[in-house]
């Protein structure tokens, strides 16, 4: 074949080449080829080389040496695959009381502990004497108990995934949520049905929060706007103890909740009248008052303490302040550099905090209304997910660099708690009555910790328990104890817990 060089009419004088061995492996067809693998499995080829003999020479000796060596290796392999499975066939029979694995060690094994005993009780010592020192900080790190951390029943409606959860704060209290399939639907809590479905927003639902004494819900959307609209519902008699509505529990798997889903819509074609299962969910379309101020996608939005102001957090990187009797825009908060992803406001003070990807989160101070001042948190180094008040005096923070801070708000220069995870965090929700963080993050897992900065529970997550993806969002219900946390993902899944030891 001829060269670049050679195509555009150069020429060069050529070095002298030796001639090279090279091996290149092939599929074995004869069966003299199949009886003898390591050279029916090979085809020489002669190529040139540039490399003096010595070197091809020492060469093809460090290849022959690696390959001995693999062999060697792979040996071994093969014969503790087979003691392992020895082992586990004894584990699962039962047979045998004595330490597993001792009697079928080689020589060269027991040789090998023979060897390092002496250097493992000298470890043993260290161990002990440490141990006393370091007691307090090695049980923070322990992994927590989670038998009492029970799942309790799935909400499975939605098409796509949930961004977040709430409870409503007047009665009959209902479950929220707000999906990307561009709804916001209501639950009954105690069947797991859903009593509402809101398709006013024409793209993805990011949000939803309740009023704080009527029965109103705001959300905010994709498509630049945030609805308030009347969440006033009619609950489904609630089945008697036993029923399977009370305890659902389905894989998690996405087939599987589409084949679950079309079930139900089967068996509720085919219910009695006056069976619960038959409910039909309530359907909203159109909003009571739409706020129209953004210019981009509208992130979170919440109601005032009064209930007669809402805010509005957007990426267009503020968060506006709305009359709701006139809708008319009564300030703009702009500073953050960045898109913001959620705001929160106090639960009895007019107090604002919004958080942005620019790594900071700010408060907003509303109580005096001729100073509206405003303070700017640099405690994290990635995207502030969320932040929230307690119902205390107390600001609790989420990001993505793996962190959740505690903040004094009389103090908040520096955090009075800071929890380290190993993974991104979302939206938290703190429990106005134990005063507990649940922390959903994106490796799908939910921890609990005090306010102090303690470790209290893992929530369980397996193939059929827990959600299978990012875990969005949380909200707890502590007005009843069988069931007082809820957890939202992008698995499509809103699942209800029962936490009893994180709130011993």
């Amino acid at each position: 074949m001829p060269t670049e060089a050679a195509a555009q009419g150069f020429s060069r004088p050529k070095p002298k080449r030796g001639k090279s061995l090279s091996l290149r492996r092939t599929h074995s067809s004869t069966e003299a080829d199949r009886e003898n693998p390591r050279h029916g499995s090979f085809t020489v080829e002669v190529q040139e080389s540039v490399l003096p003999p010595h070197l091809r020479a020492r060469l093809w000796d460090l290849f022959q040496q690696i390959e001995r060596e693999v062999e060697v290796v792979y040996a071994e392999n093969l014969a503790l695959q087979d003691k392992v499975e020895v082992l586990t066939e004894r584990l699962e029979a039962g047979a045998s009381d004595k330490p597993i694995g001792e009697e079928s060690l080689d020589g060269t094994a027991k040789a090998n502990i023979a060897k390092n005993k002496s250097s493992s009780q000298l470890s043993q010592k260290l161990k002990t004497t440490y141990k006393a020192s370091t007691s307090k900080i090695v049980s923070s790190f322990k992994p927590a108990n989670t038998s009492q951390c029970q799942m309790m029943r799935r909400f499975v409606g939605h098409r796509d995934g949930v961004w977040e959860v709430n409870i409503s704060r007047t009665k009959p209290h209902v479950l929220g949520t707000a999906s990307a399939d561009r709804t916001a639907k209501l639950w009954c809590m105690a069947t797991g049905q859903c009593v509402l479905n809101y398709i006013g927003h024409s793209g993805s639902v990011n949000s939803i929060r309740f009023h704080p004494n009527d029965q109103l819900a705001l959300t905010a959307s994709g498509d630049h706007t945030a609805h308030v609209w009347r969440s006033a519902v009619v609950l489904p008699q609630v089945p008697p103890e036993g029923n399977p509505l009370l305890f659902v529990q389905r894989s998690s798997d996405e087939d599987q909740i589409e084949a679950a889903e079309k079930e139900e819509g089967e068996a509720a074609a085919h219910t009695e009248p006056g069976d619960s299962s038959d409910f039909a969910p309530t359907v909203v379309r159109s909003p009571l008052t739409e706020f129209t101020g953004h210019q981009d996608v509208i992130i979170a939005a919440d109601w005032m303490a009064d209930g007669k102001q809402v805010v509005t957090a957007s990426w267009d990187r503020t968060a506006q302040l709305y009359d709701l009797e006139t809708t008319e825009l009564v300030q703009s908060l702009t500073g953050h550099d960045q898109e913001l992803t959620n705001c929160s406001t106090h639960p009895t003070q007019r107090l604002v905090v919004t958080s942005s990807k620019d790594s900071t989160f700010r408060l907003w101070d509303f109580r005096d209304p001729s100073i509206h001042s405003v303070n700017v948190f640099q405690g994290h180094t990635d995207t502030v997910n969320s932040v929230t008040f307690t119902s205390g005096d107390n600001v609790v923070s989420g990001s993505d660099d793996r962190t959740v801070k505690v903040w004094d708000l009389k103090n908040m220069r520096s955090p009075l708690a800071t929890i380290r995870t190993d993974s991104a965090i979302n939206r938290i929700s703190v429990s106005p009555l134990h005063k507990v963080i649940a922390i959903p993050h994106d490796n799908r897992h939910i921890r609990l910790f005090d306010l102090q900065g303690v470790r209290l529970a893992r929530l369980p997550r397996s193939n059929r328990t827990g959600h299978h993806r990012m875990v969005c969002g949380m909200a707890w219900y502590d007005e009843n104890p069988a069931c007082n946390l809820f957890s939202c993902g992008f698995d499509r899944q809103v699942i209800g817990w029962q936490i009893i030891t994180a709130l011993a």
